[in-house]
């Protein structure tokens, strides 16, 4: 008995310690740290390449367009079958696509109700209110919920038996389990859009867009466990993690937006949306009806100036030059100096090879001013011009108007004899002198009436002397 009281208080102090260390681990006293996180801005993978199709508007020097977008939300109704799953209303979701493009984009909201209360309350008449020129119409047109569910498992155990164990153990064994199992499932999400004229509210033909978008939902779980002689020891884990409808439906309108606004002003939208991209065939065939309506001066001059967006400083001229060549090569490999012509293979890699990035901006811009590099002027044999034969100088009493400057020189129909230039001007003058002495050997005449003074006679273009003639009182 005395051995069993020993033995006893033995076992009692390490339960007393047991209880006490276990007195801070009371259920009641449990609590859970929620994470905290400052306000962010909201990024996608499409954030920036909505600003870039902004400056591509300008690079490439789009139109400007005003668009406005209709109410658009979920037409499925499972928005509130599934408890809010995918938003009901994704109108919001495009005016922020839109208004981040910028550049040549105007993005005009769909609010009459806010229009006409102000102008009942006489804050504003709107009177300079922008009027769109196209409508964005659409709404989440699909959602399949539960494609496809999988799910896999992994399940070991082990177990082992001692004889030999004691007896006041409950069991002889000693075992260990491990199980590992998921499971995943996939939805699918369509969003369809349609660009409409606002003038006519017609469908604009090949404008419209229809993107869709799997989404998907897993679990997994794992679960290990000991049996060591009865007792069974183990952890267990799990996680559940689904991919955001929402988030989802964001990016859907951020492409379908690029897509849409990039058809409709011709745009190699696709380069901002990834290396893997394709060129969008609406958009090429539409570069391909503009190269066959253009004559081979508007080709080349378009050619010239994507050429100059480039960085190459090529002359704006609408003329297949050595510079130009020269660019071409540079950019396009089948293109030879021994060009004559510019194919549509090369006008549509032309198209799509503008760098976007503010650099180029800056060279559209130095376009628009005039700041241009010097046209390459082609070397032309010098031309000699015909020199005029000799006019002789018509001497009459009256004067006889100067012949215009683009006619011909005239023929006089009275020419009189003048001084050829080997003539010396000497001799001239002695003549001259002669004459007026024998003039004053003869009577005075009376006086005539004086006439008007004629007007010097053009000189000759032989540089020979020019003489008048006298009149009755100089004689």
């Amino acid at each position: 008995m005395e051995s069993i009281a020993r033995s006893c208080r033995y076992l009692l102090l390490p339960l007393f310690l047991l209880l006490a260390a276990c007195a801070g681990l009371d259920p009641a006293t449990v609590d859970v740290q929620l994470p905290e996180s400052a306000p962010q801005a909201k990024s996608t993978s499409y954030t920036q390449a909505l600003r870039d199709l902004g400056l591509m508007t300008e690079i490439y020097g789009s139109q400007i367009v005003k668009i406005q977008s209709n109410p658009i939300g979920d037409n499925t109704g499972t928005s509130g079958s599934t408890g809010g799953e995918i938003p009901r209303d994704i109108t919001e979701i495009i005016k922020s696509s839109l208004n981040s493009i910028g550049g040549q984009v105007t993005f005009i909201p769909y609010d009459p109700a806010f229009i006409q209360n102000q102008m009942v309350t006489g804050y504003s008449t709107f009177d300079n209110k922008l009027i769109p020129d196209v409508v964005i119409s659409g709404g989440i047109t699909e959602f399949d919920r539960g494609l496809e569910t999988r799910g896999k498992g992994t399940d070991a155990g082990a177990e082992a038996t001692f004889t030999n164990a004691p007896g006041w153990v409950p069991s002889k064994s000693v075992s260990l389990d491990y199980s590992d199992t998921d499971k995943i499932g996939l939805a699918r999400i369509t969003l369809d859009f349609n660009l409409l004229d606002f003038q006519t509210m017609a469908g604009i033909p090949r404008m419209n867009t229809t993107n869709s978008m799997e989404v998907s939902k897993a679990m997994a779980e794992k679960e290990i466990g000991i049996t060591l002689f009865g007792p069974t020891f183990g952890r267990k884990g799990s996680i559940k993690k689904v991919q955001g409808r929402h988030a989802a439906v964001r990016l859907l309108v951020e492409a379908s937006m690029m897509q849409i606004v990039g058809k409709y002003l011709n745009l190699p939208y696709w380069k901002l949306l990834g290396e893997d991209a394709e060129p969008d065939q609406v958009v090429m065939d539409s570069i391909s009806q503009e190269f066959y309506r253009s004559t081979e001066a508007q080709r080349i001059a378009k050619a010239q100036v994507w050429l100059y967006l480039m960085g190459q400083n090529v002359p704006v001229n609408g003329v297949l030059d050595q510079p130009t060549l020269a660019a071409l090569t540079a950019v396009d490999s089948s293109v030879s100096m021994q060009t004559t012509s510019i194919s549509v293979e090369t006008y549509g890699k032309l198209f799509q090879s503008v760098p976007i990035k503010p650099a180029t901006l800056g060279r559209r811009n130095m376009l628009l001013s005039g700041v241009t590099p010097p046209a390459a002027s082609v070397a032309a044999p010098p031309q000699q011009a015909p020199k005029p034969a000799p006019t002789p100088t018509t001497v009459q009493s009256s004067p006889a108007p100067a012949p215009a400057p683009a006619a011909p020189t005239p023929a006089p129909s009275t020419p009189a004899p003048a001084p050829t230039p080997s003539q010396p001007a000497s001799r001239t003058a002695q003549a001259s002198k002669a004459a007026a002495a024998a003039a004053a050997s003869k009577p005075t005449p009376p006086p005539a009436p004086k006439a008007a003074p004629a007007p010097a006679p053009t000189p000759a273009s032989t540089g020979g002397s020019i003489g008048r003639k006298l009149s009755d009182e100089e004689w």
